[in-house]
């Protein structure tokens, strides 16, 4: 939950710093709304239903680092050494994908650990 607010501030932030002229600052707000909503449905005793919540988050970050690392490779390559078009896409998209990034290894090691729990335990 604390990435999906994380990112949240990010998109809010960015579409304000333009001037509220470009929606698509709102990308990550709108990752972050749902990667929330993830962490609040596995928030549950049922550990099924938490490993499914958990499983849907972490591929939707997946899914957001790739699309903001896309976003960011494009503008370096179209920019060809000049200025970007838009300084601020590339900024908010490059956060984006490292909080992205950061969120997706935490999620993978936290796997990692419980499926060794639960060998231990059997």
């Amino acid at each position: 939950m604390f990435f999906g607010v994380l990112l949240v501030a990010l998109g809010v932030t960015a579409y304000l710093l333009t001037d509220s002229m470009h929606r698509s600052q709102l990308a990550p707000a709108v990752l972050g709304v749902v990667l929330f909503l993830c962490g609040v449905l596995a928030n549950t005793e049922n550990s099924k239903r938490r490993m499914l919540w958990m499983h849907v988050a972490v591929t939707l970050g997946l899914l957001g680092f790739l699309a903001s690392g896309a976003v960011v490779v494009m503008e370096f390559v179209w920019a060809h050494g000049l200025p970007f078009g838009e300084p601020m896409t590339v900024e908010s998209r490059g956060a984006m994908c490292v909080v992205c990034l950061i969120f997706v290894a935490l999620c993978v090691r936290s796997f990692i650990a419980a499926r060794r729990g639960r060998r231990a335990a059997s």
